[in-house]
């Protein structure tokens, strides 16, 4: 949208973006003295056009409504030069992800803090008595003005403050730090109740003390008077004024140390204290947003009238990659003109990802992050001459200038064209890619990267040629694997577009096969870009999607058997990377295979990481050894728990090999299983057992179909297995107790919870569907399997027979346990209690059913007339056995076959 305003920033606000910026080379020498600023207006006159934007396409679209009405002191400007400026208004407040990150820094120190208060009793005590001895050697006298001048001080100076932002006009960052100072106060009162109730001895002596002339009363854990002041001051602006912030935070250090000679706080409270308002100022800027400072289109035509240019009007274009701001500018008596602005709130975007890719990928995989606005300003200004200079085709950068103290702008040369994006497939030539290329080889041969190659950055003149935009983020002096990261960008970009076969064969006809062979070893996601990576994916799942709805219709229709669907589904899956490395192996068979080692630290060894750290707090803090009554366990009983719980695993592994038609070597299907006891501390238990059996079957030699059919077989005929079981068990306790059994209430509540179920999704439409789709996909590949597993009847025997070794394993393990506490029920009560309790505790997902499968066998085993103290630490036992006693070898395992490159 578009509106009225006319410039009139005060210069000393902190609004203010119309500094005088001075040209590249030593300031505007040289050139005539530039005429007076015009007023600049977001008026649209009639009489005077917008200017069209170099691409061709049309301007953004107004909202509808009557004209904006005409500034009252509008005559006055008539003779002045008009400058038009068609961009949507700024947004009043900007979310700044710096101030996240400050705010989770201090988050962290607090967090920090505590911990210190807890572990380093020692040093904290020793630090408080040190100061209590030396207090005494400080007047008296001289303590008591010093904090009477403080405590006046630290009021008074925020107050001035606040007095003269007024006078200026600037109320409303007034009152982001009065917002801010009333939930630091709350904050502050929060804790010090914390600290008075729920926090441990050592927290509440490092952090309060009893002052000599108190009647029995602790200091407070945090200043109720200066975290609030500390707030205000941080959020309303202070570090933009460093007068100010050195006159508050003078006699805030002497408030503080006034307080802690007087024996009043202590060296801990005091950084808590700091930590508090400073945390509590940066978390209200980010959730309010900060008044937006960024310079909009008026500030940048007075800059470019600065600098020796002639504006006429500016038109908002689409944004560059990493949110640099564009305006498309026509002059009065010059070319047209591409303006770049790069802004501190720009630079911070991203922070988290970027932080991301540094740690997990090695330097050369990762662009540069320029420190500061004159560093990114440096940057992109050092690369586009370069870029220049190499005859690269690229626009010419012709000023560069710092738009206040919080931006800068990039003048470069209007090249009117389309992005490569923009094109329709069919436009895109192979002359178009052999011009690009030719610019990549140029910067190449200077040892230029750019870095970020994808459709955004290449833009086409015409039918033969094109140049190359977005250098911002490019390397100089770049090493040989920067340039040919460059080159397996390009690659895709064009394959995603245009298919593998041309843009290898273009690529080889510009290049040469040598340097195209080189690439090979980067095709990999992780080094692509990130919409790169989006694309990719999507492209394989459409592919994916479109092979199975075509392969399920020729199925139904006669014209391809289940194996020759299969094998097209397969062949779809084939990711478009790929596709690429065997388009380069026909032209350069001799092309190295192995892939560049391109990451630092790779996912799967943090997530396991994690979950290794998971599952330590998680044994320390649920496994207490006062609950499992080791004293009055019977081991024997333990004993025989352990062997049925070591043997579920070789049931488990039975029970998927039964439904593989292909031949599984036993042993190492049988470490899968036990690598799978690993995998539930981070995915819940069918989940992470799922995923983790379809990658050992995929690893073995077995399509990607195929084994995610066997996967399925096994999980649908557990689960008909399972109610089998729970039914059967269910008439036989009955029975055996006339029907009284409160576990036979279970089956039937189970029953008609299935059916409740059931009824629901088929009464909801969307839902329906979603189960109609994911069953029609999962029979499509199953029944198949099925029918050759019918053929060799000993492998049904194997499944099927693994399914029932699997669920007695488990039952004689909880039965086991409960005999080791002196319990005394039947097994097939228990049997009834673990696959009523396990299936209701499982439903919830948690990492392994921790929290919820306790206690629904607690309560179970209690229906079931155990004794609730027999029932905890039986469960107890009987988790230990089959849950947190194998993580240790499930870990082993995994990283043993990841080794044998088994998973």
């Amino acid at each position: 949208m578009t509106g009225t305003a006319d410039v009139g920033v005060d210069k000393d606000s902190d609004e203010s973006g119309s500094a005088v910026p001075s040209a590249p080379g030593g300031g505007s020498e040289g050139r005539p003295e530039p005429e007076p600023a015009p007023e600049v207006s977001l008026v649209k006159d009639p009489t005077i056009k917008a200017p069209a934007p170099a691409n061709g396409s049309e301007p953004p679209a107004r909202l509808p409504g009557p004209p904006a009405p005409r500034p009252e002191h509008h005559d006055q400007l008539d003779d002045a030069p008009h400058l038009d400026v068609d961009e949507p208004l700024l947004a009043a407040r900007a979310h700044r992800p710096s101030d996240l990150i400050r705010f989770l820094a201090g988050v962290c120190g607090i967090v920090a803090v505590f911990v210190l208060a807890g572990i380093a009793t020692s040093t904290t005590t020793g630090i408080e008595q040190d100061i209590a001895t030396n207090a005494p050697h400080f007047s008296a006298v001289l303590s008591t003005i010093t904090g009477l001048l403080s405590s006046v001080a630290v009021l008074a100076v925020p107050l001035a403050f606040a007095v003269e932002r007024l006078i200026k006009r600037d109320g409303l960052r007034v009152a982001d730090g009065v917002l801010a100072s009333v939930l630091a106060y709350g904050v502050s009162l929060g804790i010090d109740w914390w600290v008075a109730e729920g926090a441990s001895e050592h927290i509440r002596t490092a952090l309060t003390r009893l002052p000599l002339d108190s009647n029995g009363s602790l200091t407070d854990p945090v200043h109720g008077y200066l975290a609030p002041v500390i707030a205000y001051m941080t959020a309303v602006g202070m570090s933009s004024r460093p007068r100010w912030r050195v006159a508050l935070w003078v006699v805030v250090i002497f408030s503080g140390i006034t307080e802690l000679l007087g024996g009043y706080t202590t060296p801990l409270s005091l950084l808590l204290t700091v930590l508090i308002g400073w945390s509590v100022a940066y978390g209200t800027l980010y959730a309010i947003g900060s008044p937006n400072i960024r310079p909009t289109g008026q500030h940048l035509m007075i800059g470019l009238r600065k600098v020796g240019f002639t504006p006429a009007g500016a038109h908002r274009a689409p944004d560059a990659p990493g949110g640099t701001r564009r305006y498309y500018v026509t002059q009065q008596d010059g070319p047209p003109l591409d303006v770049h602005i790069i802004d501190r709130e720009q630079q911070a975007s991203g922070f988290f990802y970027r932080a991301w890719r540094r740690l997990r990928l090695r330097s050369v995989a990762v662009r540069r992050s320029p420190q500061s606005l004159r560093q990114a300003l440096e940057q992109e200004a050092l690369i586009a001459y370069a870029a220049a200079a190499s005859g690269a085709r690229a626009p010419q950068l012709v000023a560069t200038s710092e738009l206040g103290p919080d931006a800068a702008i990039l003048v470069y040369e209007n090249v009117e064209g389309r992005t490569l994006d923009e094109l329709a497939d069919e436009e895109i030539t192979d002359r178009v890619m052999a011009s690009l290329w030719r610019s990549v080889g140029a910067l190449h041969e200077r040892r230029i990267a750019h870095r970020r190659l994808t459709g955004e950055s290449l833009l086409v003149l015409d039918d033969e040629t094109a140049c190359l935009v977005n250098l911002s983020g490019g390397d100089i002096a770049a090493t040989d694997l920067t340039l040919r990261i460059d080159v397996a960008q390009l690659l895709t970009t064009f394959a995603l577009r245009i298919g593998p076969e041309r843009a290898v064969a273009t690529a080889n006809a510009v290049l040469g096969a040598d340097r195209v062979a080189q690439a090979l070893p980067l095709l990999q996601p992780v080094g692509m870009s990130r919409s790169t990576r989006v694309d990719l994916a999507r492209l394989t799942k459409e592919r994916k999607t479109a092979a199975r709805a075509r392969a399920l219709e020729q199925v139904a229709a006669g014209e391809r058997t289940q194996q020759q669907a299969e094998e097209d589904i397969a062949a779809a899956g084939e990711d478009l990377l790929s596709r690429i490395r065997g388009q380069i192996l026909q032209i350069a068979p001799e092309a190295p295979m192995e892939p560049a080692k391109l990451e630092r630290l790779k996912p799967k060894s943090l997530i396991m990481v994690i979950a290794l750290t998971f599952a330590a707090y998680l044994a320390l803090t649920t496994i207490k050894p006062a609950q499992l009554k080791l004293s009055q366990m019977n081991w024997a009983w333990a004993a025989a728990a352990l062997l049925a719980a070591a043997f579920s695993y070789v049931a488990a592994a039975m029970s998927l090999t039964g439904f593989v038609p292909e031949r599984l070597p036993f042993r190492r299907t049988v470490a899968a299983q036990l690598a799978g006891s690993f995998v539930k501390l981070v995915a819940p238990a069918a989940i992470g057992g799922i995923a983790l059996n379809t990658r050992y079957l995929q690893k073995a030699g077995i399509r990607s179909g195929q084994a995610v059919a066997s996967v399925g077989a096994s999980q649908l005929a557990g689960l008909a297995g399972h109610l089998l079981l729970l039914f059967s068990f269910g008439l036989i306790t009955g029975s055996q107790t006339n029907g009284d059994l409160s576990a036979s209430r279970a089956v039937i509540i189970g029953v008609l919870t299935a059916a409740v179920l059931a009824l629901v999704v088929a009464a909801v439409a969307p839902l329906r569907r979603f189960v109609l789709g994911r069953l029609r996909s999962l029979f499509f590949g199953v029944v198949p399997r099925m029918l050759d597993l019918m053929q060799t009847p000993s492998k049904l025997v194997t499944g099927f027979g693994g399914i029932l070794l699997l669920t007695l394993s488990f039952t004689a393990c909880l039965d086991f346990s409960v005999q080791a506490f002196g319990g005394n029920v039947s097994y097939s009560a228990v049997a009834v209690v673990f696959l009523t309790a396990n299936a209701a505790g499982s439903a919830i997902p948690t990492p392994g059913g921790i929290g919820p499968v306790e206690v629904a066998l607690i309560g179970a085993l209690t229906v079931a007339d155990v004794s609730p103290t027999i029932a905890t630490p039986a469960v107890f036992l009987y988790r230990a056995l089959t849950f947190w006693l194998p993580v240790l070898p499930g870990w082993i395992a995994y990283n043993v076959l990841q080794r044998k490159n088994a998973l």
